[in-house]
């Protein structure tokens, strides 16, 4: 909780402070409608990493196997789509650099660690 508290208030923070300037260096409405098309594509996009995402982990069970990495493409996928319905230029950047495969790869090592440390201190528990 301690770390969520101020990441909830800087980042919507330096958004509008971003959205007042871009409003001031390109105008209020094309700021609007950057806005409106990332919200767009990045609902398209969540779509259809979601729908390309649930094919795969269909496809593991299928075979016998964990679909481990799967989800946390999934859990990328549904924070990204989420970032992008947000409005503002640094939650969308993030949105799609969790919904575009190859960027969503530098991310999973770190959401691997945050999973296992949680796990270790008993923060996170699996019901059978």
């Amino acid at each position: 909780m301690r770390y969520i508290l101020p990441f909830l208030i800087v980042v919507p923070a330096l958004e509008i402070g971003i959205l007042v300037l871009a409003g001031q260096t390109i105008g209020v409405i094309p700021t609007v409608l950057m806005i409106i098309a990332t919200g767009i594509a990045g609902a398209y996009l969540a779509k259809k990493q979601g729908l390309e995402t649930i094919r795969r982990a269909q496809q593991d069970m299928q075979y016998a196997q964990f679909p481990g990495d799967v989800i946390i493409d999934g859990l990328c996928i549904l924070v990204g789509g989420v970032l992008l319905l947000t409005p503002g230029f640094i939650t969308d950047a993030t949105g799609f650099l969790l919904l575009l495969p190859p960027t969503r790869k530098l991310f999973k090592p770190f959401i691997y660690k945050l999973f296992k440390r949680w796990f270790n201190k008993g923060n996170l528990i699996i019901y059978r």
